[in-house]
């Protein structure tokens, strides 16, 4: 076998170049020079007696016969790193980092860490709230969950959880200038924890997209926006999962039974490599555990949380606690 197989480190050449589509960049990524990414590519072009890449100017492209050959390079790269994950990262002990949507982060996960810790005790977490998808590619980040429309390539990722979403407010402000119809969210602050996308689907399921001409804040993210609902200084869009906790203490009301899809969702995302790391394993297998607990509770009835159900014609007003 050993006979039919080129030299290791050209082949490293050729899959970085390919990545990259230059020769400086894979270079750099494997610190060595230039010319020696070019002699080695040489070699195996030779070795191979084809043709792997066109020039043109400072990029290049992959020949047919390079198109060929890069998945299967790659694949064989991707299986010698997933294997020497597994061997350098402990099953159930180590350093595990994390990086989570603020919201879920704060309002999900963390009241629910208690039963990871206590089942893996020696591993030791790094939470990251961060919603971007550049952690995926992030050598500190072992796995990420994101909230989006999962068109994330050249990684692992598997949905977590899609959600709804629906308004909600204080008890202290709902008493003190109720909402008995959609109309009335004229008389309120408008709390954005997006660009304005999730409202506006909202409001238009509710027939009250003329309300977006009221007063309005754009607060960033939609745990910001929660907090400043908490605070009573605003309606904003809660959803079905990060919600739920703070509607059963009374901390908010949802004084309508219209809920809508959510425009993207949940998903666990990781490097291909990582996936096979059994401490991330371990920390997958824990999250979709953990959501399928709640959701087998989601039914039962549950104090502060107003009916909320998917698109209705009519609005129904609940009332608020004091």
């Amino acid at each position: 076998m050993a006979k039919r197989l080129p030299p290791l480190n050209p082949l490293r050449a050729f899959e970085a170049t390919a990545r990259h589509a230059s020769l400086t960049k894979a270079a750099s990524e494997l610190n060595v020079t230039h010319g020696a990414i070019s002699h080695q590519i040489k070699a195996l072009e030779q070795s191979l007696g084809v043709k792997l890449f066109e020039r043109t100017g400072q990029r290049v492209k992959l020949t047919p016969h390079g198109a060929e050959l890069l998945p299967a390079v790659s694949t064989a790269f991707d299986g010698i790193a997933a294997a020497t994950q597994r061997m350098t990262r402990p099953a159930s002990a180590g350093t595990l980092s994390v990086s989570c949507v603020p919201a879920l982060l704060l309002l999900w996960m963390t009241p629910r860490l208690g039963s990871f810790m206590a089942q893996y005790p020696d591993i030791r977490l790094t939470l990251i709230p961060s919603n971007d998808a550049k952690d995926i590619r992030a050598p500190q980040v072992d796995v990420c969950v994101l909230y989006g429309d999962g068109s994330w390539t050249d990684c692992w990722m598997r949905k977590w959880s899609g959600l709804e979403l629906f308004p909600v407010v204080s008890p202290t402000l709902i008493n003190n200038r109720p909402i008995r119809t959609c109309r009335d969210l004229a008389d309120h602050v408008i709390l954005h924890g997006d660009d304005g996308r999730e409202w506006h689907t909202w409001l238009a399921a509710a027939d009250g997209l003329d309300l977006e001409r009221g007063r309005r804040h754009h607060l960033g993210d939609a745990r910001t926006a929660i907090e400043a609902a908490v605070h009573g200084h605003g309606v904003a869009l809660g959803d079905s999962v990060t919600a739920s906790m703070l509607l059963a203490r009374g901390l908010l009301v949802a004084p309508f039974s219209l809920s809508v899809p959510a425009v993207d969702d949940f998903y666990v995302v990781c490097r291909n490599e990582m996936r096979s790391a059994p401490i991330v394993q371990l920390f997958v297998d824990w999250l979709f555990a953990e959501k399928e607990q709640a959701d087998s509770r989601a039914d039962a009835p549950v104090a502060g949380r107003m009916g909320i159900r998917r698109k209705r014609p009519a609005l129904r007003v609940v009332g608020a606690k004091s």
